[in-house]
């Protein structure tokens, strides 16, 4: 047979294939359409809204029937298979038979009907249309589980159960969202959430930097407090939870006075992890088209880590916290006189943006003379702050390059990362579950989420093959 009439057989399937298509399509329109009768003839006023939910309850029928009728269409090969390869030993097995399954999707409940085949030698079933169209072993579809870990990384779990369902007309129960949750994010990693190495090139290069300079890539730690509570059955006595420190980092971009997100992440874990994850993150960063701005509180911990992942870059104490150590000193040295207090603080923060004004303003503390002993102290305490970070305090000359001299990227990063879903009340978190959250933020804010998703149905696939082997 000829090319020329082997294409026009094609054709000719297709186009039956289309009719016959068609024509179940419109039997499946015209049950629809049945459904909705009592609202059309009904004597009943009824909104716009009113319609459109009454639609939205009647519709899932109709569409699950739609998605049936194109799997059946646009797979009807894998449905006519009499044959097939077994995956583990690769030998021609016979098909056992049609099995069905009603699984959910965004459309509503659709009946996929499918060949079974079985390998006597590997002990292995399996179905081909299943690995195919990324069949789930659950009902709910991934479709609907995407939607759902959305849901629930913003909101408690039985409230993203109830607007779920009134949503999308499914049901998914919070003990569900629970399952979903843990084996979701629970497999999600460092090197899942951050973006790639190409992504965050691309993100700098979007950014220009300032009189042909290259842009400012800022890196900021914090820890955010987070409620966490002691490991115990529901109906054990746990004792009371208490608020411990999730640290984390911040990559951004400078845009004038915009801020470009790069990458965040946040975890409840030892300092020597946020160590190892910075440097995994900083491998990530091109550093030949950026300069790197380090910045955080005096905490000693997170400056190692930062050195340590970005040696060279430059680094700024946070002016902020700076300045509320030399407002106590202020407050408790010049208590009775708070204009002069004021004065004092405003001419301290002028010489400490100076180069070298640090060692000035160090002198000048070390000759004040205090009059009781928690004066003493707060000098004492400012005068450690200082030195320890006496490299970090050129705030003209951070102004001048352009770098930031506040760590408000990182401290906003805090609030919408983890205290906008973690501190709701009477939210207490299991420290795998409060990583778990703060995973799943992180990736939605990174704009990582779908593919953190797809590396999620590709794992569960490979665990579902392993597990059938």
């Amino acid at each position: 047979m000829n090319t020329a009439k082997v294409l026009d057989l094609h054709t000719a399937r297709q186009e039956d294939e289309l009719k016959r298509f068609q024509e179940l399509i419109r039997k499946a329109a015209d049950k629809f359409a049945e459904s909705l009768a009592d609202m059309l003839f009904s004597d009943k006023t009824m909104s716009l809204q009113d319609i459109s939910n009454y639609i939205q309850e009647n519709k899932q029928s109709f569409l699950g029937e739609v998605l049936t009728r194109v799997v059946q269409t646009k797979y009807a090969d894998y449905l006519e298979q009499k044959k097939a390869v077994c995956p583990c030993c690769k030998r021609t097995v016979r098909k056992q038979g049609d099995f069905s399954r009603e699984v959910d999707t965004l459309q509503g409940t659709s009946e996929i009907t499918r060949p079974y085949f079985y390998c006597r030698d590997c002990k292995y079933g399996f179905f081909p249309l299943d690995e195919v169209i990324g069949l789930s072993e659950r009902r709910k579809q991934y479709d609907l589980q995407s939607l759902a870990a959305e849901f629930l990384a913003e909101m408690p779990f039985e409230r993203a159960s109830e607007l779920f369902e009134k949503t999308t007309n499914v049901s998914f129960t919070d003990s569900r969202m629970h399952s979903l949750f843990a084996s979701f994010a629970g497999q999600a990693t460092l090197e899942d959430v951050l973006p790639s190495r190409a992504e965050i090139e691309s993100r700098i290069n979007q950014v220009k930097g300032r009189k042909k300079q290259r842009p400012i890539l800022v890196v900021a730690s914090d820890g955010a407090n987070v409620k966490i509570r002691p490991v115990g059955g529901r109906n054990e006595q746990r004792g009371a939870g208490k608020y411990r420190e999730a640290k984390g980092f911040r990559f951004y971009l400078l845009n004038g006075d915009q801020i470009l997100q790069v990458a965040s992440w946040h975890q409840k874990e030892p300092a020597e992890k946020l160590a190892d994850d910075l440097k995994k993150g900083a491998e990530r960063v091109p550093r030949d088209k950026v300069r790197v701005c380090l910045i955080a509180d005096g905490d000693h911990t997170l400056w190692k880590a930062m050195t340590e992942a970005f040696p060279g870059a430059r680094e700024v104490l946070d002016y902020y916290h700076v300045r509320e150590y030399i407002h106590a000193v202020a407050e408790a040295y010049y208590a009775d006189d708070p204009d002069k207090a004021l004065h004092w603080v405003e001419s301290t923060m002028t010489r400490l943006s100076l180069k070298g004004g640090v060692s000035h303003v160090i002198g000048g503390l070390k000759r004040m003379q205090p009059q009781s002993e928690d004066v003493k102290e707060q000098i004492r305490r400012t005068i450690t702050y200082l030195s320890n970070n006496k490299g970090r305090l050129n705030y003209r000359g951070a102004r001048v390059g352009g770098y930031p001299i506040g760590s408000g990227g990182i401290e906003s990063a805090n609030k919408f990362i983890c205290h906008a879903r973690l501190k709701l009340s009477g939210a207490w978190w299991l420290v795998p579950n409060c990583n778990n959250m703060l995973k799943l933020r992180c990736a939605i804010v990174n704009g990582t989420f779908d593919e953190l998703f797809a590396k999620y149905v590709t794992r569960e696939q490979a665990k579902r093959f392993a597990k059938n082997a």
